[in-house]
């Protein structure tokens, strides 16, 4: 839970030209996440932001949630790796392909990171190529 920053993401309509791009999570009492996503637009010259409600798909020490910004429309969230030692980063992807990120703790990451979550990515059959590395 808490504030993540974005590193890198695979580009999509909801997120196009954004940079300083977090996400902030809350545990609700119902066991649902309550979740924040901002960014900000230089061509509108604003932050924009979404709010959204996360479900876990089955136990909530799992990496694996539905996540829903439109109603009763979810989309499926997975955290394929997650920093064991400090819980500092997180590689996530969607449904398919096309939805990858890296997230941080931190609004920098190590070079070292980077090729990791690369060659991870790379391995699952991500287009790599594609990342898009968030200036924050």
């Amino acid at each position: 839970m808490g504030k993540w920053f974005e590193i890198a993401r695979l580009d999509h309509s909801f997120e196009r030209g954004l940079s300083q791009v977090t996400a902030d999570y809350t545990l609700q009492r119902d066991g649902s996440v309550k979740v924040i996503n901002s960014g900000y637009s230089e061509k509108d010259d604003e932050y924009h932001q979404a709010t959204g409600t996360a479900k876990f798909v089955q136990q909530s020490d799992e990496g694996y949630l539905k996540v829903s910004f439109f109603g009763p429309f979810y989309g499926s969230y997975v955290i394929f790796e997650l920093d064991q030692k400090g819980y500092q980063y997180a590689f996530i992807s969607g449904y398919n392909k096309n939805y990858l990120w890296l997230l941080s703790r931190t609004p920098e990451v190590s070079q070292k990171l980077k090729e990791q979550f690369i060659q991870q990515s790379g391995k699952l059959g991500f287009d790599t190529d594609q990342l898009i590395w968030v200036k924050q």
